[in-house]
């Protein structure tokens, strides 16, 4: 490993400007989220002037917004999409879950723009409890953590 060059990304968000994409849906986890990723970010150096918190329906419409973001504006150096879908008893769940990950994953491939994945799907409300800062930890961190590496790492390549 000693003669082999490695990319790392360093977690410093030092000078970086973030658009946090939010649903108002479930709102009651998603603020935990929020919360747990803007606690990270300014943690790492970032500065709360530079995080943009846009609040939208529900998780349906991440993809849009940020599209919206990535292709009309270079004002951000990264997304975090946070949202939390709960297992009811229809279909309607598969549906917002699926096309909300395929769309946000489309958006950061044809925009190059960096993009947090922090949208809870949970079959209840215990667990998406657990994951937005209780004992399964903070999702909200995790794609805060995971977008500020990519960003780092993409700025070396």
């Amino acid at each position: 490993m000693a003669d082999m060059h490695v990319i790392e990304g360093q977690m410093n968000a030092a000078g970086l400007h973030f658009a946090i994409v939010a649903t108002r849906f479930n709102d009651i986890i998603v603020d935990r989220l929020v919360g747990g990723a803007v606690d990270y970010l300014t943690r790492h150096g970032a500065d709360k002037a530079n995080i943009t918190i846009i609040r939208i329906p529900g998780a349906f419409e991440l993809p849009i917004a940020c599209k919206k973001i990535a292709e009309g504006s270079k004002k951000y150096d990264g997304i975090i999409a946070l949202g939390a879908v709960i297992r009811g008893g229809t279909p309607h769940f598969d549906y917002v879950c699926a096309e909300a990950a395929k769309g946000i994953g489309q958006v950061s491939l044809s925009s190059g723009m960096p993009i947090g994945f922090g949208l809870l799907t949970t079959d209840n409300l215990e667990q998406a409890i657990e994951r937005a800062g209780s004992k399964g930890g903070n999702k909200g961190v995790e794609a805060a953590a995971a977008l500020l590496e990519t960003v780092r790492v993409l700025e070396q390549l």
